[in-house]
């Protein structure tokens, strides 16, 4: 499965270098140290991702996070600030409180308390359920004050754009339109809170060892259904087994979860499906770029979208609330 898939950061800890994650790695050295002398473990120091979507650099207790190039400045203090609600502190990580850091160039910096991640190889401990009720209690809280909406829809047709753009002529490519034409431009009335970019690798223990989600870049109010459709892409694609599954939606349904109903899938069919597309199409742009053949999970995802196209000509209508 790939890392986003089986919760897995970047990799492990590496020494910050300079531009943007020495900017990070000198925030987070301050936040913890201030001027005094740095005794932290090699360990406890280090770069735990960098990407044009999100740089992370830990130090100590504390973590600083560069977000995406030309994040929008009011939809971000907004989501932030939802992070940081009281009735939201046993569900998503909170921002550390204080000033906001100095942005590292056009990118906004932010700091949060460091958090241990699901471990990539054990996947048999992976929380599933644990992820499933603070999701449940997510959807479920009342929203309030202005939010924007949650990205995942724009997210799959990005995803699709960067496929265009990075290769338009790869073999794969008219598979992934074709099922993509299939769910474009679907939307959804509804306007619970969600946080718009759920997997694995969004949970991380706190210092009290509990589950919390974390990176709200892609929060706020939209269809809860689109948080379940990455699990529920899997498990259709014959990635994730089948009682892994039921354990996860099963949890979500108990914990009074808003995203199903007596039939799931009349829900979860669209956002899986445009999950599916979303993946296969980010795949297709990486492996072009890395100049590589599709693995066999990619090849998966692929096939996925050949039978979501073969089995439907249009768009289907969108549920109810």
């Amino acid at each position: 499965m790939e890392l986003k898939g089986t919760g897995a950061r970047d990799g492990g800890p590496q020494e910050p270098a300079d531009g943007v994650l020495g900017v990070l790695a000198e925030t987070a050295r301050r936040a913890v140290h201030g001027g005094g002398t740095c005794r932290c473990g090699p360990g406890a120091v280090g770069v735990l991702a960098d990407r044009e979507d999100g740089a992370v650099v830990r130090h100590g207790g504390l973590v600083a996070k560069a977000h995406a190039a030309g994040t929008d400045a009011g939809a971000h203090a907004a989501r932030v600030g939802l992070a940081a609600r009281p009735e939201l502190a046993g569900v998503l990580l909170p921002p550390v409180p204080g000033p906001r850091p100095a942005d590292a160039g056009d990118r906004p910096v932010t700091l949060w308390p460091y958090g241990t991640p699901v471990d990539p190889d054990d996947p048999d401990a992976a929380p599933w359920e644990a992820a499933a009720r603070l999701l449940a209690l997510l959807h479920r809280t009342p929203p309030t004050g202005p939010l924007p909406a949650m990205r995942a829809p724009e997210k799959a047709a990005l995803a699709v754009g960067r496929m265009l753009r990075a290769a338009p002529d790869h073999p794969a490519a008219a598979t992934v339109l074709a099922a993509w034409r299939t769910v474009e431009g679907a939307g959804s009335g509804r306007a619970e809170l969600c946080h718009g970019d759920f997997h694995l690798g969004q949970l991380v223990r706190d210092f009290r060892g509990d589950w919390r989600l974390i990176d709200v870049d892609d929060a706020g109010l939209g269809d809860p259904a689109w948080d379940l459709a990455r699990p529920a892409a899997w498990f259709a694609a014959g990635l994730l087994p089948g009682d892994v599954w039921a354990r996860f939606l099963g949890a979500y349904e108990e914990a009074g979860g808003p995203a199903t109903g007596a039939d799931p899938w009349a829900r979860l069919d669209l956002p899986a499906r445009a999950l599916t597309v979303q993946t296969a199409a980010l795949a297709v742009a990486k492996s072009t770029a890395e100049r590589r053949g599709l693995d066999e999970v990619e090849d998966v995802m692929i096939d996925t979208c050949a039978r979501i196209a073969s089995a439907r000509t249009a768009p289907a209508p969108a549920a109810s609330p």
